[in-house]
């Protein structure tokens, strides 16, 4: 584990991929956290961070930052805010959707997820700074897997928040592309600006805190290759990783109900058109492509996740 990587004043609270890593940043004049995870596990993030709190006898939670407001990243903010009163900041590309609460701006509607409405009080500007705990860090545009996504970087300690811009083994979904906006190019400019950057550890949305970031830069540039070079491979995997991620929260869904999600979720309707599916096509070839993949099973009629 690379804990002993952290500088005084930083703990990482690993999740898993129903809910985004959270990063607890305290100091003298400020308490910070990083991403919130997933509404079905909001009491859990609301314990994380009391249990913090109580640890280091720390009066409150002064700020809620969100990389990128995908409901994994933002779906525990309306139950951190009405706890602990915290102010939330967001990229600020995001701020007139979060003010209108237009959840389908937000993606909320077009992925076929939920996150309860909340409020905001300042905005996440690239190049700006942000003081964290006891240290200042640099605001990034990452665009790709989100058009509006932000990484937070720390100078000093060579640390890099990397949200779900780069994993130790790849990178998140390249969204944009599934409904014909670009995204492809888009994560290639994101992981060269990583490149630049002096980094000696990197926490990402996803999965444990790594340190080998040529390895990973390497994997998450031939996994972009892969993709890109056919758009049917990313509209194939989108679609799998949606129905998987909502499955983690089912748990198990009767396959009726299954079909009537995927039917009725925009992002999923776009990615049949590209792989050139009518809609019964592609209802009656996710949930298989699922089980074939190793991710979930049939029982009957019943679609059961598999971790």
């Amino acid at each position: 584990m690379t804990a002993h990587l952290l500088p005084p004043g930083i703990e990482v609270f690993e999740r898993g991929w129903l809910s985004a890593n959270n990063i607890f940043h305290y100091g003298t004049d400020d308490v910070s956290l990083v991403d919130s995870g997933y509404c079905a596990h909001q009491n859990l993030t609301v314990d994380l961070v009391r249990n913090a709190l109580k640890k280091h006898s720390l009066p409150k939670l002064n700020k809620l930052l969100n990389t990128h407001l995908h409901s994994d990243h933002c779906g525990g903010n309306a139950a951190l805010t009405k706890t602990f009163n915290c102010k939330v900041y967001i990229p600020a590309a995001e701020e007139i959707a979060v003010k209108n609460w237009d959840s389908t701006l937000l993606s909320y509607d077009n992925l076929g997820q939920e996150c309860p409405q909340f409020a905001h009080q300042g905005v996440l500007i690239p190049g700006e700074e942000i003081l964290l705990g006891r240290y200042f860090w640099k605001i990034l545009a990452a665009p790709g897997h989100d058009p509006h996504s932000v990484m937070l970087y720390q100078a000093d300690h060579r640390i890099l928040i990397s949200a779900d811009a780069l994993w130790e083994e790849g990178f998140g979904v390249i969204f944009p592309e599934l409904w014909g906006e670009a995204g492809f190019e888009e994560v290639a400019q994101t992981l060269d600006l990583i490149e630049t950057l002096p980094v000696d550890l990197v926490i990402p949305g996803h999965g444990s805190p790594f340190v080998d970031v040529t390895k990973s830069l390497a994997t998450a540039r031939s996994r972009l290759d892969y993709l890109a070079t056919d758009s049917e491979r990313n509209a194939r995997h989108g679609a799998k990783v949606l129905l998987k991620y909502r499955l983690l929260e089912w748990r198990n869904r009767d396959i009726a109900q299954v079909n009537d999600w995927i039917a009725k979720t925009p992002a999923l309707i776009s990615a049949a058109k590209l792989l050139n599916m009518d809609m019964n096509e592609f209802v009656q070839w996710l949930p298989k492509a699922l089980v074939k993949s190793g991710a979930a099973k049939l029982e009957g009629e019943t679609l059961v996740d598999l971790n």
